[in-house]
């Protein structure tokens, strides 16, 4: 078939394709690594606020309050936001009862 050079040097490019191989695999997973890095802190902070929401949906109210207080006695936003926080809470229901409804 083929001479024993032709064959040696067939092996010899195919051992530095597969290094070559080898290391791109690693450049990759490292790229991809880094590439996922922000996605990983968002899957975190996802999970630590729904640990969280049933407790900030408490403090949300004494803590503007006391913010309103002791921060910024005369803001007019602050007082604002305050009024219709209520109202924002309702909408936010309203909307995540709607989103769990049945298509039709």
């Amino acid at each position: 078939m083929y001479p024993h050079g032709e064959l040696a040097g067939l092996e010899v490019y195919k051992t530095a394709l597969r290094r070559r191989i080898a290391a791109r695999r690693v450049e990759c997973a490292v790229a991809a690594e880094g590439a996922m890095r922000p996605l990983l802190w968002l899957d975190r902070a996802v999970v630590l606020w729904r640990k969280i929401r049933p407790f900030a949906r408490l403090a949300t109210i004494p803590l503007a309050l006391l913010l309103k207080r002791t921060l910024l006695p005369r803001v007019g936003f602050f007082t604002t936001l305050l009024r219709w926080t209520p109202a924002i809470f309702s909408a936010g229901r309203a909307l995540n009862a709607l989103r769990r409804q049945p298509q039709r």
